[in-house]
């Protein structure tokens, strides 16, 4: 029985190293930081401080969605904050959000998140199972 096992350890444990090394070159590559290409989008959010209708948050929406690079947006005009995704090779997010300024007449600026808010990570993870247990075992206190 001992013998058997002093045979199949090494294997198991070759074959383990050499997985946890794909692994880390796995995450290395998907992981590192990397130039905006044709593919990459970015999100970005804009407050809006005057009150809006339903109407002039449609308004607002046909606005950005004419905007080159924009390409997906959400309003909600009952929390006055829309929501953009864009291709940074075509535009910036705070341009963008200056025009709509000028042009809608509204007083906008762009909703960055704090240093500290960036840390806690997206705010969906918080909420779902994944998070829970992910917080559970890797903990900052």
């Amino acid at each position: 029985m001992i013998r058997k096992a002093l045979k199949i350890l090494p294997w198991a444990g070759g074959t383990l190293v050499c997985l946890i090394l794909v692994l880390i070159i796995h995450i290395y590559l998907v992981t590192r930081p990397k130039a905006p290409d044709a593919h990459t989008r970015i999100m970005a959010r804009m407050d809006i401080e005057q009150q809006m209708s339903p109407e002039e948050g449609e308004k607002v929406q046909a606005w950005l969605y004419a905007q080159p690079g924009v390409d997906h947006v959400l309003v909600n005009a009952s929390t006055r904050i829309a929501v953009f995704t864009y291709s940074p090779l075509l535009a910036d997010a705070n341009d963008i959000i200056s025009r709509c300024s000028q042009s809608l007449h509204y007083t906008t600026t762009r909703f960055v998140p704090s240093a500290e808010d960036m840390e806690k990570g997206c705010p969906a993870m918080a909420q779902s199972i994944t998070g829970k247990i992910y917080h559970l075992f890797i903990s900052k206190k």
